[in-house]
C-alpha cells in the first residue's frame, strides 16, 4: 500500500521509517530536502514537492509543526487539496488547535476529500519505538481505514470523537504532562532545598500514588540535570498556546496552564526553548 508523509522532524522521520518497516510503500516529502534523502536511503521514494506525494497516493500522513503549517500544506498554495483525488484520506498527526482542523475538514468536504486529526503523546522516544498514543476524531469508517497505519505506529488509536476531538484531546493530555511535571520538579526542588537525598525521595514517590509515567520518564533526567530534548520546551509551548486558545472560545478556566506557560515563557526567554520539557526545575533552581 503506498502512503504519502508530508513532514519528516522529530517526530515524523521515525514514524515514516516504521511504516517502511512494516512494508508500506512511502513517498515522502519534507521542506528540509537532507530529511528527504535520509528516508530515501531508509527505502522511501523521496518527493520533491507535496503535490508529488499526493498524485501518487490516496492516503495521506502530515505530521508538521502547529496549525498554520498543516492549513498552508493542505489549503495553501501547492497544497494537497488542490490535486487530491476525491476520496482522499488525510491523517492529520500534527497536534493544532482543533477549530483549524474543523476548518480545514470543512474546507476539503466540499471536494470529496476526507481528513481525520490524530496527534500523538509520547515523543521521539514513542515515535522511534513505535508505542505512540493516538488520539482520533473523525468519521467511523476513516478511523476503521487508518487503523493498520495506528497499529504501525503505536497504540492503535483511540477514536474519541468527531473531527477536531483528537486534537482537544491532545490538548487535554497536554495540561496533564505539564501541571505534572511543574508539581514534580517543585516538589523535587523542594526536597533538595530541605537538605534531603532527593534521588532517594524520588525513588520512594515514584512507585506510589504520587507516582506517575510522566514523572517516571522525566525525573530521571532532572535529577541528571540532562535535559536533552525528548519533547522540548517549544513544543509544549505551542501546544499550551493552543490550550490557552481554546479555552478563551470556550470559556474553560486554565489556571495551572496560565501558571505553566508563564514558567515555559521564563525558560524560552533564558535560552532553554530547546531544551527537554524536564528543564522546567530549572525555572525553581533559579
Amino acid at each position: 500500500m503506498k502512503v504519502g508523509f508530508i513532514g519528516l522532524g522529530i517526530m515524523g522521520k521515525p514514524m515514516a521509517k516504521n511504516l517502511i518497516k512494516a512494508g508500506y510503500e512511502v513517498y515522502a516529502y519534507d521542506i528540509i530536502g537532507a530529511n528527504v534523502q535520509d528516508l530515501g536511503k531508509a527505502g522511501a521514494v523521496e518527493c520533491k514537492s507535496i503535490h508529488q506525494v499526493v498524485k501518487a497516493c490516496t492516503t495521506i500522513i502530515t505530521m508538521l509543526p502547529n496549525s498554520p503549517h498543516v492549513k498552508s500544506a493542505i489549503l495553501g498554495d501547492g497544497g494537497i487539496a488542490e490535486v487530491a483525488e476525491k476520496g482522499t484520506l488525510i491523517i492529520d498527526m500534527s497536534s493544532i488547535a482543533p477549530d483549524i482542523s474543523k476548518e480545514i475538514d470543512s474546507e476539503l468536504k466540499k471536494k470529496g476529500i476526507r481528513m481525520i486529526d490524530a496527534p500523538v503523546s509520547g515523543g521521539e522516544g514513542g515515535a522511534i519505538a513505535a508505542t505512540l498514543s493516538i488520539m482520533v476524531g473523525g468519521a467511523d469508517e476513516d478511523y476503521a481505514e487508518a487503523k493498520p497505519l495506528f497499529e504501525v505506529l503505536g497504540n492503535g488509536g483511540n477514536l474519541v470523537g468527531p473531527i477536531g476531538s483528537g486534537n482537544v484531546c491532545k490538548l487535554a493530555n497536554q495540561i496533564m504532562v505539564a501541571a505534572n511535571l511543574a508539581g514534580g520538579a517543585e516538589a523535587l526542588n523542594l526536597a533538595e532545598m530541605a537538605g534531603a537525598d532527593v534521588e532517594k525521595v524520588f525513588n520512594a514517590i515514584k512507585d506510589g500514588f504520587a507516582g506517575s509515567n510522566a514523572m517516571n520518564a522525566r525525573g530521571p533526567k532532572m535529577l541528571k540535570e540532562d535535559y536533552a530534548p525528548g519533547f522540548r520546551i517549544d513544543l509544549h509551548w505551542k501546544d499550551l498556546n493552543n490550550v490557552l486558545e481554546t479555552g478563551y472560545l470556550t470559556g474553560a478556566p486554565l489556571p495551572l496552564t496560565i501558571q505553566v506557560q508563564n514558567m515555559f515563557n521564563y525558560l524560552r526567554a533564558d535560552g532553554d526553548g530547546m531544551s527537554d520539557h524536564s528543564a522546567l526545575i530549572k525555572y525553581y533552581k533559579k
